[in-house]
């Protein structure tokens, strides 16, 4: 069964209601999620930067003789590009045979004069090992910033449960047999996910680097409008450009994530962190954003003193790998199915620490302060509230995207 975003958000709601899911051992959980030794930063590769990523999860059916072409929509341009096919939680190597970018022309149809062939090694084809990610060669192609472009890939072989992020926040096609260099699609069928695809990157030497966006769904963009690029990352590439600054944003929000434990959104942030983070193209900067609201809401036992030292682990490793930290205080959630006011207080504690003098952030984006209603300070400001009471509408992807100060980026 193929993710759909009704699905998504079903699979959330009652993995909100499941607050006893796992015994409540408080010390032990922070070390459950840790990466394991220090994390050691990527090799600078001048000119080289992210554009456009994804956090990948575990996913369920997979694929065998299909075509998939999937859209998606760069921060910042360039006149090379490389891109990255995840393996990551594929219990066996991944056979890609024909690989392809191109402009789109609507839904699944691609302008055969923009097509170019994505090569592995010099090879059309590329055997990704399973719990690995494969970047191609670079290849010559005009990127611009702010555009959509749609990557076509034929999967001869049962690729088993696919890696994949769930929501992807438009649609993408699948259809049967080798089509990914015709300009559209016979018998295709749409999906709400990205499969496989983890990071397109472009070369552009007047890039001052990224800022990774690190989050759960308000920074995936659970109710955003999908198609749209209104994510408040969205919005903050276009703050960014529109400032004349070259400067990448990339989204490894996953909707449902959670700081201390893996959850069904996947990896903890303490166990993905280096592989969405810190060896990201280019980065120099991460927002630490909204997970810890998911480890409040579904689980009353949990601790504000775990949340903060979770967060100065992240911080520190960060550091570690020569990125500045942007730590975000945490939007309001009273009125939400799966809150409490356990929750809220912890919540409440937990943004007290991030405004605080010991966080170890290098800066505080409060969004607290900028979507918090004056009249019920706990809750979401109505004209920004989704109607769910937790997730931000476009206006309050706006609102967060705005609270962004553009000089932490130079």
């Amino acid at each position: 069964m193929r993710w759909t975003r009704a699905a998504l958000v079903m699979v959330l709601a009652v993995a909100g209601c499941a607050a006893t899911e796992r015994p409540a051992q408080p010390a032990a959980r922070p070390s459950a999620g840790r990466s394991a030794g220090p994390v050691v930063a990527p090799t600078p590769e001048p000119g080289w930067v992210g554009t456009w990523a994804a956090g990948v999860q575990s996913g369920r059916d997979g694929f065998k003789d299909q075509t998939l072409r999937q859209i998606v929509h760069t921060s910042i341009g360039g006149d090379r590009v490389r891109l990255r096919v995840s393996n990551e939680f594929g219990g066996a190597p991944l056979t890609v045979t024909g690989v392809g970018l191109a402009h789109p022309t609507g839904g699944a149809g691609i302008d055969l004069t923009s097509a170019r062939a994505i090569t592995f090694g010099g090879a059309d084809s590329v055997t990704v090992a399973a719990g690995a990610e494969a970047v191609s060669d670079e290849v010559a192609f005009t990127v611009r910033p702010d555009t959509d472009l749609t990557v076509s890939m034929y999967l001869p072989e049962a690729t088993g449960a696919p890696t994949e992020h769930v929501l992807a926040n438009r649609t993408n096609y699948a259809a049967p047999g080798n089509q990914f260099a015709a300009a559209g699609l016979r018998e295709s069928s749409t999906t709400g996910a990205y499969y496989f695809l983890s990071g397109l990157d472009v070369h552009n030497t007047a890039a001052s680097g990224a800022v990774v966006a690190f989050g759960a769904s308000v920074t995936d963009g659970l109710a955003s409008k999908a198609g749209t690029n209104q994510r408040w990352p969205d919005l903050l590439a276009d703050r960014l450009r529109q400032s004349g600054r070259t400067v990448a944003v990339l989204n490894t929000g996953i909707s449902g994530n959670r700081l201390l434990t893996d959850g069904p959104g996947g990896d903890s942030a303490l166990k993905r962190f280096d592989r969405d983070v810190l060896t990201r193209p280019g980065a120099r900067w991460v927002i630490i954003s909204d997970e810890p609201a998911n480890d409040l809401g579904n689980d009353s036992s949990i601790q504000a003193g775990e949340l903060t030292g979770a967060l100065r682990e992240l911080v520190d490793r960060a550091h570690g790998a020569g990125l500045e930290v942007i730590c975000s205080t945490l939007t309001q959630a009273s009125g939400a199915d799966y809150w409490s006011a356990a929750a809220e207080n912890g919540r409440a504690a937990y943004n007290a620490f991030v405004r605080g003098s010991t966080n170890g952030c290098d800066a505080v984006l409060d969004l607290d302060a900028a979507t918090r209603d004056p009249a019920a300070p706990t809750r979401l400001r109505p004209s920004l509230d989704s109607g769910d009471h937790l997730h931000p509408n476009t206006a309050g992807m706006k609102a967060i995207a705005d609270a962004v100060d553009l000089t932490w980026f130079g």
